[in-house]
C-alpha cells in the first residue's frame, strides 16, 4: 500500500524532544513514504529555524535530509498541469491563502496513488479531505 507523509512527520522523526518521535521515527523507517518535494524544504527551515526549540547548522541539516531522510522516501514534484488543476480545485474545498501549501501535499499524494496521508496535522488536512482522498491519519 502506498503512503504518504509530510514535513510534520519528518521533523518529528527527526526531533527526540517531540512527544510524537517514537511514532513518526517507526513510522518513517518502516517504509518508503510519497512525499511532496517541498516537504523537504519545509523539514529544512524547522530544522535551521529554531522556531521548535532546535536548531541545526544548516550543513547539519542538509547532511541529515541528504543521507538519512531522503533515501526512505519517494520524492513527488507536481507537473503544472497538476498545480494549476489544484488551484481550480480550490474553491469547491475552501482553501485560501496558505492552506495552499498543505492542499498541494494532498495532491501529490492522490496524484501518487496513496491511500494513506500521515501528519501531526489532522484538522488542517481535514478541512479540505473529500472523497476519493487518501485517509488523513495521524502516525
Amino acid at each position: 500500500m502506498t503512503t504518504a507523509i509530510d514535513a510534520s512527520v519528518i521533523v518529528a522523526a527527526l526531533n527526540a524532544a517531540d512527544p510524537a518521535h517514537e511514532a513518526c521515527h517507526r513510522l518513517l523507517v518502516a517504509a518508503r513514504h510519497v512525499v511532496l518535494a517541498h516537504a523537504l524544504s519545509e523539514t529544512f527551515s524547522t530544522l535551521t529555524g529554531g522556531r521548535l526549540g532546535i536548531r541545526l547548522l544548516a550543513a547539519d541539516a542538509a547532511a541529515l535530509l541528504c543521507d538519512q531522510v531522503a533515501p526512505r522516501l519517494k520524492v513527488r514534484n507536481l507537473a503544472e498541469d497538476e498545480l494549476l488543476n489544484a488551484y481550480r480545485e480550490t474553491a469547491t474545498r475552501g482553501i485560501r491563502g496558505g492552506a495552499i501549501y498543505d492542499y498541494l501535499h494532498l495532491v501529490a499524494a492522490r496524484q501518487s496513488g496513496a491511500h494513506r496521508f500521515y501528519t501531526l496535522n489532522l484538522s488542517d488536512f481535514q478541512a479540505f479531505h473529500r472523497p476519493g482522498d487518501p485517509e488523513i491519519v495521524h502516525p
